[in-house]
C-alpha cells in the first residue's frame, strides 16, 4: 500500500492544493453560522435593517469563495487522482511485461485483467475522495466543536463527548469492512475466470449442449459475489444509522441546555442557532465521512492487491551486455567455418566437433512451480548451425517444455541450456530472443492490418521481406486473395481467418524477423501434409544457416530432420535420424506405425 503514494510523487503540487482549497472552502463553512447568529442576535434582535443586509452580502461573498474553492479543489485532486492511476496502471502493466512464464503461470491470467482494470479504476477513485474529503470532514467536526466553545463553553462539552463516540462507530466499521472488500474483489476474480471460459469456449459449449450447466455454474458464482457484497453492504449501511443516533441525541442534549441557558440569560438566541447549525454540519459532514470510509475501505483492499502484484519478483535475472563478448567470438567462429559453404545443407553435412552448437542442453531438467513432477528430466542433444531438429513425442510428454527453454520462457531447475557456447542466463535482456523466432503452438494475431502483425517480427521491414516470408510460409495464397492484400484487416485473435490461414501467417512472423534459430513448436498441425511439406521445404531451402526446430505429433513432419529428439513422460528416449530411430528407437517405431499402419512388418504387433 506504501509503494502506491509513490506514483503521486509527479502531483506533489495537486496532492498539496486538493487538500488546502478544500479547507479554504471548508472554513467558509465554519464562517457561516456565526453570521446568522449576529444577523439574530444584532440584526433582527435590535431591528437594524442595514446590519441584516450586510450581512446577507457576506454570506453571498462566502458561497461564491467556497464554490470558487470547491471547484479549484475537484480540478486539482481531479489531476492528480488521473495521473496517479494513469501512472499505476502503467507501471502495473510494464512489470507484469517483466514477470517470467513462471510468475504468469501461478498468478493467472483472470486476475491479472481484474487487477489492472477495475481495482486500478478503484484505486484512482479513492485518490481523488481522499484528496478532496479526508481532511475536509474531520476539519469541519473538529472545527465546529471549536467554534462551539467561543460560543459557549457548557454547550460545547457535548461535541467533545459526541465526536469520540462518532469516531468510535465509524472506524469500527472500517476495520471490520477492509477484510471483506477484499473478499468481494477476490470472488470478482473468479467470476472474471468463469466468464472469460465461457466467451472463450462459447463453441465448444454449444457443441456440447452445456448451456444450461454453464448458465448454472455462473449463476452459483455470481450468488457468491452477491452475498458478499450484500454482507459487507449491510455492515457499511450500519455506519449511518449508529451516527444518526447518536448525532440526533447530541442534538437534543444541545437544544435543551441551549434553551436552559438562554432562560438564565447567560446564551443569546442566536448563538444557540449558531450551535445548532455547526451540529447540523457535523451530521453533514459524517454523512459524507461514512461514504468516503466505505469508498477508501474498497480503494485499500484494491491498492493491497495492486501492490502485491508489484511485488512479485521477476524469476530471470539478465547480466549486462559486457557478458556476451565470449558469445559474440564463438559467432564469429561460426560465420568463419560456414564462409565457404555455398549453401545449407551442404554446410549442414560438414559440421565438425570444432565448431560451437547454435544449441546445446547439457543434462537438462524442469520442475515448474507447483508442480510434484519434473516436466523434463536430463535432457541431453546438441544443434548444430544449419541443421533441422525434429521433437516428437506424446501428448504431455514435455516436447513445448523443451523448446521454451531454448528462448528462456522457463529457466531449467537444472543442468544448463546453452545458445551458440553462452548459457542462456548469461544473455542480457532482449539478446537472447533477438535471435530467435518463436511460432507458438497456438496461433495469436492482433488486431490490425496483415502488415502490422508480420512487422511484429521486424519493424523496419520492407514489402519485399514480407512477400518473401509470405511466400516461404505458403502463405501468398491467403495473402492475395484478401482486398488489399497486406493491408487487410484481421480482426481481433485472427478470428476472421481459418486455423491454417492464422498458422501460416504466425510462421511468416516469425520468418521476417530472419532469425538463427527458428522454433516451430506444432504451428504446422492445421496444414495439410502437402503444404507442410512445401513449407519445410522453402525454409529448408532458405539463405544461410538458420538451426531450425520442428516439434510436431507427425512424423511426416519430422523423418527428414537431421536429428529428431524423441520424448516420453520428460525423458529424451530416442536420438538420431529417422532410419536410425526405426532401428532402435520402440516410441518412435509405435509412434510412425500409427500414422502409417500399412507399414507395419506383419506378425508386429501394435503395443
Amino acid at each position: 500500500m506504501d509503494k502506491l503514494w509513490d506514483y503521486l510523487k509527479h502531483y506533489k503540487r495537486e496532492s498539496i492544493l486538493a487538500p488546502a482549497f478544500k479547507l479554504l472552502e471548508a472554513l467558509m463553512d465554519l464562517l457561516v453560522p456565526i453570521t446568522v447568529a449576529a444577523i439574530i442576535n444584532r440584526g433582527i434582535a435590535q431591528q437594524n435593517f442595514a446590519y441584516v443586509l450586510r450581512c446577507f452580502g457576506i454570506l453571498l461573498l462566502l458561497a461564491v469563495l467556497g464554490m470558487l474553492f470547491s471547484f479549484t479543489a475537484q480540478w486539482f485532486a481531479a489531476t492528480a487522482s488521473v495521473g496517479a492511476a494513469t501512472d499505476l496502471r502503467q507501471a502495473l502493466f510494464d512489470h507484469i511485461q517483466s514477470l517470467s512464464y513462471q510468475e504468469l503461470d501461478v498468478l493467472g491470467t483472470d486476475t491479472l485483467i481484474t487487477r489492472i482494470t477495475s481495482d486500478v479504476n478503484q484505486v484512482q477513485t479513492g485518490i481523488n475522495m481522499t484528496l478532496r474529503l479526508m481532511l475536509r470532514s474531520p476539519f469541519i467536526v473538529f472545527g465546529s466543536m471549536i467554534m462551539a466553545f467561543t460560543i459557549d463553553v457548557r454547550c460545547a462539552l457535548i461535541f467533545v463527548v459526541a465526536i469520540p463516540l462518532l469516531s468510535i462507530v465509524v472506524f469500527g466499521i472500517m476495520a471490520a469492512s477492509i477484510p471483506l472488500f477484499k473478499k468481494v474483489q477476490t470472488e470478482l476474480d473468479g467470476l472474471l475466470r468463469l466468464t472469460r471460459e465461457n466467451l472463450t469456449g462459447v463453441r465448444v459449449v454449444r457443441a456440447f449442449c452445456k448451456e444450461a450447466e454453464s448458465i448454472q455454474e455462473f449463476d452459483g458464482q455470481n450468488d457468491t459475489l452477491t452475498r458478499v457484497n450484500e454482507f459487507v453492504g449491510k455492515l457499511s449501511a450500519l455506519m449511518n444509522p449508529l451516527t444518526y443516533v447518536l448525532i440526533n441525541f447530541a442534538t437534543i442534549l444541545l437544544i435543551w441546555q441551549g434553551g436552559v441557558r438562554v432562560n438564565t440569560g447567560n446564551l443569546a438566541q442566536g448563538d444557540v442557532v449558531a450551535l445548532y447549525n455547526y451540529m447540523a454540519q457535523i451530521i453533514v459532514e459524517l454523512i459524507k465521512l461514512a461514504s468516503l470510509i466505505i469508498t477508501i475501505n474498497k480503494s485499500i483492499a484494491c491498492a493491497n492487491r495492486v501492490s502485491s502484484i508489484l511485488d512479485v519478483q521477476p524469476g530471470m535475472a539478465y547480466p549486462a551486455a559486457a557478458k556476451l563478448e565470449d558469445s559474440a567470438i564463438a559467432s564469429d567462429a561460426n560465420a568463419a567455418a560456414s564462409a565457404s559453404s555455398p549453401s545449407r545443407s551442404e554446410s549442414t553435412a560438414t559440421a565438425s566437433a570444432n565448431r560451437v552448437p547454435a544449441v546445446e542442453m547439457q543434462h537438462v531438467g524442469l520442475s515448474y512451480k507447483g508442480s510434484g513432477a519434473d516436466a523434463v528430466t536430463d535432457i541431453n542433444f546438441r544443434a548444430m548451425p544449419g541443421q533441422t531438429i525434429g521433437i516428437i513425442g506424446g501428448t504431455g510428454s514435455g516436447k513445448s517444455t523443451v523448446v521454451n527453454l531454448i528462448s528462456r520462457f522457463y529457466d531449467a531447475t537444472s543442468g544448463k541450456v546453452l545458445v551458440d557456447g553462452q548459457d542462456v542466463r548469461e544473455y542480457p535482456e532482449g539478446a537472447l530472443i533477438h535471435k530467435i523466432g518463436v511460432v507458438p503452438q497456438k496461433a495469436v494475431l492482433f488486431e490490425g492490418s496483415i502488415r502490422d502483425n508480420l512487422r511484429w517480427g521486424n519493424a523496419n521491414a520492407t514489402d519485399e521481406d514480407l512477400w518473401n516470408a509470405i511466400r516461404t510460409a505458403q502463405a501468398e495464397e491467403v495473402i492475395r486473395g484478401k482486398d488489399g492484400m497486406l493491408d487487410a484487416w484481421i480482426e481481433q485473435n485472427g478470428r476472421n481467418l481459418s486455423g491454417g490461414q492464422r498458422q501460416r501467417l504466425t510462421i511468416a512472423r516469425a520468418l521476417v524477423k530472419k532469425p538463427e534459430i527458428l522454433i516451430m513448436d506444432d504451428s504446422a498441425s492445421a496444414l495439410d501434409f502437402a503444404t507442410d511439406l512445401r513449407l519445410r521445404t522453402a525454409i529448408h531451402g532458405l539463405e544461410g544457416e538458420m538451426t531450425v526446430f520442428i516439434v510436431s505429433q507427425r512424423t511426416s513432419s519430422v523423418r527428414t530432420a537431421d536429428q529428431i529428439l524423441v520424448l516420453d513422460d520428460g525423458q529424451l528416449v530416442g536420438l538420431g535420424t529417422h532410419n536410425e530411430l526405426m532401428q532402435s528407437c520402440p516410441v518412435y517405431q509405435e509412434i510412425y506405425y500409427s500414422q502409417f499402419p500399412e507399414e507395419r512388418p506383419e506378425g508386429k504387433e501394435q503395443v
